[in-house]
């Protein structure tokens, strides 16, 4: 069976916003696909967005709901945000509790066979606007708790092996530039990257090429 790998932030709106296609793709193809959790630019690169021409986050908010718009998906910037900034300066303080949490999480899952699902489930609890304060309570465990995962054992999990997992990740992005790109979402095929929820359908077009067939319907 063909796979590809997909690199993917919690932070990312595109990556909230590929979601949907992307489990529509692996659930009506003969296709798998490699989720690799990474940190987002603003952890790896604190002072990325600083040194952005002003034009980019005004054009980042405005592109995001159009797609999402043009998806006909619901979108929100999630409320807290998952990576802790300060507005005022556009820095971001090295202590960064939920995005860290988030992609520890996701690392485990990815390697418990349910990343892309533990993705697509909590990005829509971040991203579609129906919940605030998405960090405390039990709103985390009750996106995840459809699909099997018990939360509470999955962040136990997590606080002992958390140094493990961030060296995974740290491993991932390693993986994500050599496979073409910084950016999310990133998939890669045969050594060929495609960055962007807008470039999945020249992904299909690839797999198809390859030889992806259409899954049978039991």
């Amino acid at each position: 069976m063909l796979s590809f790998d997909c690199f993917w932030s919690f932070r990312s709106p595109y990556s909230y916003l590929l979601m949907p296609r992307l489990e529509a793709l692996l659930r009506d193809h003969d296709v798998t696909c490699r989720m690799h959790i990474v940190r987002p630019i603003a952890v790896r690169q604190a002072s990325f967005f600083s040194n952005a021409d002003p034009l980019w986050t005004g054009y980042l908010l405005r592109d995001t709901m159009r797609t999402a718009e043009f998806l006909g998906m619901p979108f929100r910037w999630p409320r807290p945000d998952p990576v802790v900034m300060d507005r005022a300066t556009r820095t971001y303080p090295a202590e960064q509790p939920y995005i860290h949490r988030l992609s520890r999480l996701g690392q485990l899952a990815c390697e418990r066979g349910a990343g892309v699902a533990f993705a697509a489930a909590v990005s829509r609890l971040l991203w579609d606007g129906g919940t605030d304060d998405w960090h405390i309570g039990d709103h985390l465990a009750r996106a995840v708790a459809p699909l099997g995962l018990d939360l509470a054992e999955m962040d136990a999990a997590v606080a002992a092996e958390g140094e493990r997992l961030a060296a995974a990740i740290v491993e991932n992005e390693a993986d994500q530039r050599a496979a073409g790109h910084y950016g999310v979402p990133l998939m890669a095929f045969r050594d060929e990257p495609f960055f962007g929820q807008d470039r999945l359908d020249q992904l299909i077009w690839r797999l198809r090429q390859a030889g992806m067939t259409t899954r049978a319907v039991e």
